[in-house]
């Protein structure tokens, strides 16, 4: 079945495609892509689009308990001339259907498949190829699944932004290691088992008190709960073992920039200090852990953020973007 481009949820100009990636025992498969093509206007049809970003293809990937909402980051890609396409992942959001467990997968690299799709919709070949340059982009899981996968396709991407990506567990590499091989024994007796967790709402709460009043935000709670989805043991037990990935080193030769926050803050109680801090991730170990991506890693930290930087209260978004900015003029823009 075809499914062409039609009006997104966000509103025009934004545009969605249904993209059917198989099946699973919970039924039909699908993923969407969102995109944002930049305006030209009559002067670029005519002599053609010579912003810095012309040529560059973005595709970005959320987080856990996450689908693609952030407006503002689409457009700041598309005003330098970029293409942006946001990829909302099986059973997430946009592409999560009746009777399917939300966010659940046991293999990272099942996500070829939701990328792959997306690449196609986007004009170029499953593996990333095409004439364009690749950029990708991924929000904390969804930066560690481009990572892994830009690692598996170094020929196809020309640099990876990553933010506030989700490269180590919260206890450190050492807890990790020990718990891993029982998380694995338990993921195949029982996949669907609740991993412990507790989720105060205090992360959703910090981004509602920082919302920017001049320039809204739109959120749909049924594809991202003020408190996270269940977490199940086969799903932690597939990003563990991308941590492990990680922790070996990926060899990434494209350049990579990590944006994060300059500070941690624990949500054990509510507190100012979560509106102007990660209170998701241990940011110094991601800051560590992401040296080991690769041979050119640019680490952004900035004082104020949140767990998404580029949803954290006006001050530290506007120093987020400037760094985002600065980073891809130098290493991406057309000379």
């Amino acid at each position: 079945m075809q499914h062409d481009w039609v009006p997104d949820v966000l509103g025009e100009p934004f545009e969605q495609k249904t993209l059917p990636i198989g099946a699973d025992d919970e039924g039909d498969l699908f993923a969407t892509v969102v995109r944002l093509l930049p305006d030209h206007g009559l002067l670029g049809g005519i002599f053609g689009d010579h912003r810095p970003f012309a040529d560059i293809d973005v595709l970005y990937v959320h987080g856990w308990s996450d689908y693609f909402f952030q407006t503002r980051l689409a457009r700041f890609w598309a005003d330098r001339g970029a293409r942006f396409y946001a990829l909302d992942l099986r059973k997430y959001g946009r592409s999560l259907r009746d009777g399917q467990t939300p966010g659940y997968i046991t293999d990272l690299r099942e996500y070829d498949a939701d990328i792959g799709a997306a690449l196609e919709a986007m004009g170029r070949a499953s593996d990333g190829g095409g004439e364009r340059r690749l950029v990708l982009l991924g929000h904390s899981t969804g930066g560690l699944t481009l990572s892994l996968w830009a690692a598996r396709h170094p020929q196809s991407v020309s640099a990876v932004i990553l933010n506030s990506p989700w490269l180590e567990f919260q206890l450190s590499a050492a807890t990790r290691a020990a718990i891993t091989p029982v998380l694995g024994i338990h993921s195949k007796l029982r996949p669907f088992d609740l991993w412990p967790q507790t989720d105060l709402g205090f992360y959703s709460r910090a981004q509602a008190e920082v919302a920017d009043a001049d320039d809204p935000v739109s959120i749909e709670l049924a594809w991202r709960p003020d408190r996270t989805m269940p977490v199940h043991v086969g799903w932690m037990h597939a990003v563990m073992a991308g941590h492990a990935l990680v922790a070996a080193g990926l060899g990434l030769d494209m350049p990579v920039c990590v944006l994060l926050s300059a500070h941690t803050a624990l949500p054990t109680r509510w507190s100012e200090d979560l509106t102007r801090a990660d209170s998701v991730l241990i940011v110094d170990d991601i800051a560590r852990a992401a040296l080991k991506l690769g041979s050119s890693v640019t680490i952004e930290r900035i004082d104020g953020a949140l767990h998404d930087v580029f949803l954290s209260r006006r001050e530290a978004r506007i120093d987020a973007y400037a760094r985002l900015e600065r980073w891809t003029t130098a290493m991406l823009a057309r000379r």
